[in-house]
């Protein structure tokens, strides 16, 4: 079966920057699962897997406007830390879940001074083009339960389910467009997780 609209598909990855830093690989671990056809995916590799089979090997390279967008300076920004209220021991790497005028916004602590803390709103991959090795390991139609919510229940279980929920690889390149909140299924920094 071919990956078109509303696939369910599974995928191993290896993600590496411009550098050739490996950024995430799932090689050794859980396939990645996604609904294809429904941006859970960055746009650039979605592209790339249409139209491929279970068994499919392909080197990618996605540039910025198709992976995580441009950088934008605009979303560095000072924040005073009194901001921050009863949070101690803020320390560069921490995230955040910021109200913007664009509604909420993960941001990331990048530097912290006397009285200040610098966060910055860009998802850590904008602005660079990203290198992908992947296999296609599964093809298969998605359910109409999966179609309606928009993501994949990994071994037939249900977001409203009490089981453990496998639902797909933490850190899976998922989509989202820089004025949005994050999309059912994506946890707003790329990464897949059931809500």
């Amino acid at each position: 079966m071919k990956i078109t609209q509303h696939c369910a598909v599974s995928i191993h990855y290896r993600l590496s920057d411009e550098q050739g830093r490996v950024i995430e690989d799932s090689f050794e671990g859980e396939p990645m699962l996604y609904l294809h056809g429904t941006e859970n995916m960055i746009p650039g590799l979605e592209t790339e897997l249409e139209g491929k089979v279970a068994g499919d090997k392909l080197d990618v390279t996605v540039d910025a406007a198709n992976g995580y967008g441009p950088y934008h300076d605009g979303l560095r920004q000072e924040v005073p830390l009194s901001a921050f209220g009863d949070v101690e021991d803020i320390v560069p790497g921490m995230r955040f879940i910021a109200e913007t005028e664009m509604g909420q916004r993960p941001v990331q602590v990048i530097e912290v001074k006397d009285d200040v803390v610098v966060v910055d709103g860009n998802h850590p991959l904008a602005g660079q083009a990203l290198n992908f090795v992947v296999e296609v390991k599964e093809v298969r139609e998605a359910t109409a339960e999966e179609i309606a919510h928009g993501h994949i229940h990994a071994h037939g279980s249900s977001c409203g389910s009490d089981h453990g929920h496998e639902h797909s690889h933490e850190g899976g390149c998922c989509s989202q467009k820089e004025d949005e909140p994050a999309k059912e299924g994506c946890d707003g920094n790329g990464g897949c997780g059931c809500r």
